[in-house]
């Protein structure tokens, strides 16, 4: 992680730190800061919040709008709930993904 952007993610820990539920809020800024949450950022966020190292990412994980490198050029998300998939056709992912210049990674999401 470039020198600048920790310093950026110290400060956003130095604000949040303290704050009840603040793992959420300041994962968000984080990511607005980097473009991601940087595999170098999560043991000084643990450490800041004092959390262990696979809380912060398990939460990272969990959440589908956090993501641990850079995204692409463009972003497609598709809505594959079931009330999605009743209105629409069900190879819609895949139709989208021929027509895309990206392919879909085995997660379902797809890589530009």
């Amino acid at each position: 992680m470039p020198d600048a952007q920790q310093a950026a993610v110290e400060a956003a820990i130095a604000s949040h730190r303290g704050m009840p539920g603040a793992l959420l809020p300041l994962l968000h800024a984080i990511q607005d800061i980097a473009g991601c949450i940087p595999e170098g950022a999560v043991p000084l966020i643990a450490d800041g919040l004092n959390l262990s190292r696979a809380e912060v990412h398990g939460v990272i994980t969990y959440y589908h709008d956090f993501r641990l490198h850079p995204a692409g050029a463009r972003t497609v998300r598709i809505c594959r709930a079931e009330a999605c998939q009743a209105r629409s056709k069900p190879r819609t992912a895949w139709d989208t993904a021929r027509s895309a210049p990206t392919s879909p990674s085995a997660s379902g999401n797809m890589r530009a």
